[in-house]
């Protein structure tokens, strides 16, 4: 398995991450837990060094999980979390909250979940525009200072929003999506991560779900399925229309992909790989058939000439990839 640097830290892991949305259990379709448990511990069989995971994700299951299937495994790979919401007493989703006190409280949660007495990398998971980030940097630093975390980044900022931070702080890792439907990053946050060395995770690396080579256009998402609004972070990949469009490029691509012996989901996470600014690519893998898949990723090299085949299936199909359109945040 590739290894790569995360920005200029002492972090060194796989090319390919295990993300962990999918055990959150209430917003992305069934999951056989304990299946994705056994996926766990065959990923750093296989070389696979980095899982990333979130408070919010459940809320709260996912980093259970993951650190039950971790188990005495833990100190043998890099635990990438994100904090930055608020809950109500149902634990629902009350909001944005980066504030001093809020960071460190929902950080010892972190560290308690997931049975760790430190975190290798934190996230500040999406902006709170209510709160300075001199504050939320001023938490970070003081939970680096105390040893719960080891280094700290943001996800889902702007390249503003980044440099103000770094007025206060040091940030080393961007958690933004970016993928063959989504290359908004290109305009602007992935060329700025590159020259500031700033590590870029690529979350959504296989299109949440649309280059998995699953869907038909029969697919429909069960109404607590985040995807069944149509939205996907600002863009309309599955309402109807586009679904439809996205699901013929999927089939050209993964004939493309055939002629190289190679699957879609290899093809859709070797070509996030193929940009120089990428860290790492997350991949939700829920059983050791997908692991197996999408590990066989992480060393195959696309060519200037396959970036731009690739590049005409979507000119020819008419489906735009959002190239250089602003980030929601």
């Amino acid at each position: 398995m590739e290894q790569r640097r995360i920005g200029t830290t002492d972090l060194v892991c796989s090319a390919v991450g295990f993300g962990t949305w999918e055990m959150s259990t209430t917003s992305y379709g069934e999951i056989d837990v304990a299946e994705a448990s056994k996926a766990v511990n065959a990923a750093i069989d296989a070389g696979i060094t980095l899982f990333d995971t979130a408070e919010v994700y459940g809320p709260y299951h996912s980093e259970e999980i993951l650190a039950k299937a971790l188990g005495p495994r833990r100190n043998e790979i890099t635990l990438v979390t994100k904090v930055g919401f608020a809950y109500t007493a149902e634990n629902k989703v009350a909001g944005r909250d980066s504030k001093y006190d809020a960071i460190i409280s929902h950080t010892e949660g972190c560290l308690r979940r997931l049975n760790t007495d430190t975190i290798d990398l934190m996230l500040i998971h999406w902006p709170d525009h209510n709160t300075p980030f001199a504050e939320t940097m001023g938490a970070l630093e003081r939970l680096k200072t105390d040893g719960k975390i080891r280094h700290y980044g943001v996800s889902n900022f702007t390249v503003a929003m980044m440099e103000e931070c770094n007025r206060h702080g040091t940030i080393v890792a961007n958690q933004v999506g970016y993928h063959l439907f989504d290359r908004r990053m290109e305009a602007e946050v992935l060329p700025h991560c590159q020259e500031r060395q700033i590590g870029f995770m690529a979350y959504g690396s296989l299109g949440f779900g649309l280059l998995s080579g699953a869907f038909t256009p029969e697919t429909t998402f069960v109404d607590w399925d985040w995807r069944s609004s149509g939205k996907a972070f600002g863009l309309p990949l599955f309402t109807r229309e586009h679904f439809l469009k996205e699901l013929r490029v999927a089939e050209r691509l993964k004939e493309l992909a055939a002629g190289y012996g190679k699957s879609l989901p290899q093809l859709a996470i070797a070509w996030v790989l193929g940009h120089p600014a990428v860290s790492v690519a997350l991949v939700g893998m829920r059983n050791e058939h997908e692991l197996a898949e999408n590990i066989a990723a992480a060393d195959w090299r696309l060519t200037e000439d396959d970036r731009a085949a690739i590049d005409r299936v979507f000119a020819e199909e008419d489906v735009p990839s959002y190239a250089g359109a602003a980030q929601a945040v």
